[in-house]
């Protein structure tokens, strides 16, 4: 049973140079053996129990002499079993063994039918190194993973840079070059002396002298888009923004005091025109205005008799 601490097999490599140097070198009949001494290789499989078999009994010794024979052997059983999946193409002496692919599979024998194959999983030798291929899953988590660090180390970096402004809104301000600040600060490092540390807080006074300010222009800008509509009356209001009430005070309202109207130059003063007319009556002529020198006009007499009606 394997250890639980131990890594997984799909991030392990293994190799050994003594067993190969036992076997002779890696060619088409030594790699399956040379596999079955990788931990990837399970004690219950068929190769296991075929090659116990040969070495007990020497009448199925022939099946482990060549690679062909042992796999022949193979197909001949149901069960688990490693085989090789692809050959490396021939090349030159000299120059490596090439790339070999052995298959993890579950062989299944059906009656007057092909074998059912199952495929677990895959394995690839490079030279003396055995590496477990990764599954589609895997690569597909692998990606996902990757894409989501990335991601999620690029939105605080973007955020860090975007600041409000009233005027034009949300802005991002490009960082300044930082290889070419470092070099202005390690150039004036050696003659510059060591500030106090009472100097260390002004950067971060000054940040957030900014994001209070950029608060304030906000809730500003709110309260104007809010409560902008009203306005103040003559008479003194009480309450606040969205709750005004008016108090009456019983003063009278006090209007503004008027400029006298400067006259231009060139303005010729003159009498003042009386532009009033008084209401006229139909069939009445104008009176003439009295005058002081004029005499008074006398009063008529009346023509009724001034004698005394005697009695009868």
């Amino acid at each position: 049973m394997s250890n639980p601490n131990d890594p997984p097999l799909d991030e392990i490599q293994w190799r050994s140079p003594p067993i190969v140097a036992n076997m002779g070198g890696l060619h088409s009949n030594t790699i399956l053996f040379y596999f079955a001494e990788s931990p990837f290789f399970e004690r219950t499989s068929n190769n296991a129990v075929i090659m116990s078999q040969a070495m007990n009994n020497m009448a199925m010794y022939h099946f482990i002499q060549t690679r062909e024979a042992f796999e022949a052997r193979l197909k001949t059983m149901s069960g688990l079993e490693f085989i090789v999946g692809e050959e490396p193409a021939e090349m030159a002496p000299g120059t490596g063994t090439g790339v070999w692919i052995i298959r993890k599979q579950t062989r299944r024998k059906l009656y007057d039918d092909e074998d059912e194959v199952t495929v677990h999983a895959s394995y690839f030798v490079v030279g003396e190194n055995i590496y477990m291929a990764p599954t589609l899953g895997d690569i597909l988590a692998s990606r996902i993973m990757t894409i989501s660090s990335a991601i999620a180390k690029a939105l605080p970096a973007a955020e860090s840079v975007r600041k409000w402004r009233p005027s034009l809104g949300h802005v991002y301000q490009l960082p300044s070059n930082q290889p070419a600040t470092r070099q202005k600060v390690q150039d004036s490092k050696e003659a510059t002396p060591i500030p106090d540390e009472t100097g260390k807080t002004a950067p971060a006074a000054q940040k957030n002298d900014e994001l209070s300010l950029e608060r304030l222009a906000e809730e500003s800008l709110m309260t104007h888009m809010k409560y902008g509509g009203e306005y103040v009356d003559e008479n003194p209001i009480t309450g606040r923004p969205g709750e005004f009430h008016l108090s009456s005070t019983g003063r009278k309202v006090v209007p503004p005091p008027q400029l006298a109207k400067e006259e231009g130059i060139g303005r010729i003063s003159g009498p003042t025109l009386n532009t009033k007319f008084d209401d006229k009556k139909d069939g009445k002529a104008d009176k003439t205005p009295k005058s002081a020198t004029a005499p008074k006009p006398k009063r008529r007499k009346s023509k009724m008799s001034t004698s005394t009606p005697t009695a009868s």
